[in-house]
């Protein structure tokens, strides 16, 4: 699994004109997904994501976890993080997850970010036309790779 992190002080995700998620302060993040994923990488990462020390404590110093700011979480399915540039000027995607696969996946990040954060988590739709919009705070952007964790 491959996120991209973003603190933001607001973000939102709309399908079909429609907010279907948004949030205040906390982290907006990418999340794509692998078919040589599993439940190891999901339970890595929602711990290292609700863990992550990216906010401001008092004196202003990156110290703090979402959990310990009090923050939201906006999850979006992003399989174009998998894209391979190698070849030519299209991107491929064959590394990365087919629907039926990556959907069961996507939801049980989902849950095991909620179980961590103790709280609801926005989402996007998997497979949907989405516009996702943030206001990053920073500019703080952390990527993270489950299979790199050495």
């Amino acid at each position: 699994m491959i996120v991209v992190i973003q603190r933001v002080s607001e973000s939102s995700v709309k399908i079909d004109g429609k907010v279907k998620s948004e949030i205040g302060t906390g982290l907006m993040i990418l999340l794509g997904i692998e078919e040589a994923d599993s439940q190891e990488d999901i339970d890595w990462l929602s711990k290292k994501i609700a863990n992550l020390r990216i906010f401001p404590d008092e004196n202003g110093v990156m110290n703090r976890s979402v959990l310990d700011a009090g923050g939201d979480v906006l999850l979006i399915s992003q399989f174009t993080l998998h894209a391979s540039t190698k070849k030519g000027n299209r991107p491929s995607y064959i590394k990365a997850a087919k629907p039926d696969f990556a959907i069961p996946m996507y939801e049980k990040m989902i849950l095991a970010l909620e179980t961590e954060l103790g709280k609801s988590i926005g989402t996007g739709e998997f497979g949907a036309d989405m516009k996702v919009s943030l206001v990053n705070d920073g500019p703080v952007t952390i990527v993270i790779d489950s299979k790199n964790r050495v």
